[in-house]
């Protein structure tokens, strides 16, 4: 069984993304192992930026079963409005008026349920697609894509989820920023969650918030701490008094952060930047061997 490992962060901007493509990185080419990097920020996905020799391997297009109400068989009863949880179905029998807002439909089913005259039926509607991209030997990138003007992020991060191919060592979820919908649907079932943050005033505000809700959900996580040597010290006396596991820092290099925005993001790693990741790996490393050892006594 995989290791799955999220990396989200509270906010953007904290280098997520540069974290998530770079532990890829060093642990496919260098570590050896065979690991899939799974872009799950579908409004905005940017990994891609940086493999410029990825080849695309197949695309499916996803979509949304969108309940469609028929006018001649529909009694306007209004029994199929009071079981939607989502307020997605409008009714108005005086004008004869039957319509499904497609944008706050979670296509449960409960309308399907509730209409006794079969007037109710579902037709697929396409909310985004997923790719699958051949990084190098065995390892691949994941990509959602969301459809401009749909709001279903949840679902096509949880149908992307379903289809990251074949068996592998390591699974990254490059998460969403923030600490809505979506990013829990990211990490629900990882084994363990990476947060980045700066060492900025709105990066602990975020990181609280984040903190809070890997608690509530029992989720197992340390901290990276990137762009170390701005901002203040804050967040290390947050991350002390709250016993987080610190996995790592990543010092501040304009010249790295140049590679960043040219997409050169594997060219001329500072020495300082990759002892840092390689000191992450090694952190992480213990946590992945235990849980392939466990998983093999289960067996």
């Amino acid at each position: 069984m995989s290791y799955k490992i999220a990396i989200a962060s509270g906010k953007g901007g904290t280098g997520k993304t540069t974290v998530s493509v770079n532990l890829f990185h060093i642990l496919s080419t260098e570590e050896k192992k065979t690991v899939h990097l799974v872009d799950c920020d579908v409004e905005e996905p940017n990994d891609l930026i940086f493999f410029t020799n990825a080849g695309k391997v197949k695309v499916n297009e996803i979509f949304q079963m969108i309940p469609e109400i028929h006018k001649g068989k529909c009694t306007f009863c209004r029994k199929c409005v009071e079981y939607c949880e989502f307020n997605a179905i409008v009714v108005i029998p005086a004008a004869k008026f039957a319509e499904v807002n497609a944008s706050l439909c979670h296509s449960c089913g409960a309308c399907l349920i509730a209409c006794q005259e079969n007037a109710i039926r579902e037709i697929p509607k396409p909310i985004g697609k997923v790719s699958v991209y051949d990084v190098k030997a065995g390892n691949k990138l994941i990509e959602g894509k969301l459809k401009i003007g749909s709001a279903m992020q949840t679902m096509l991060i949880r149908e992307l989820k379903k289809r990251v191919p074949g068996e592998q060592d390591i699974i990254l979820y490059d998460a969403p920023p923030g600490t809505s919908c979506p990013v829990v649907e990211t990490v629900c079932d990882a084994d363990y969650v990476i947060l980045v943050s700066e060492p900025t005033p709105f990066g602990l505000h975020d990181l609280k918030i984040m903190t809070e809700l890997l608690k509530e959900m029992h989720k197992p996580y340390g901290l990276i701490i990137n762009k170390a040597g701005l901002g203040n010290e804050e967040i290390y006396r947050f991350i002390e008094l709250e016993n987080i596991e610190l996995l790592g820092e990543i010092p501040f290099k304009r010249d790295y952060a140049a590679c960043y925005a040219r997409g050169n993001l594997f060219n001329n790693i500072p020495k300082e930047i990759r002892n840092s990741y390689i000191q992450i790996i090694e952190k992480l490393g213990r946590r992945v061997s235990v849980y392939e050892r466990n998983n093999c006594i289960k067996r």
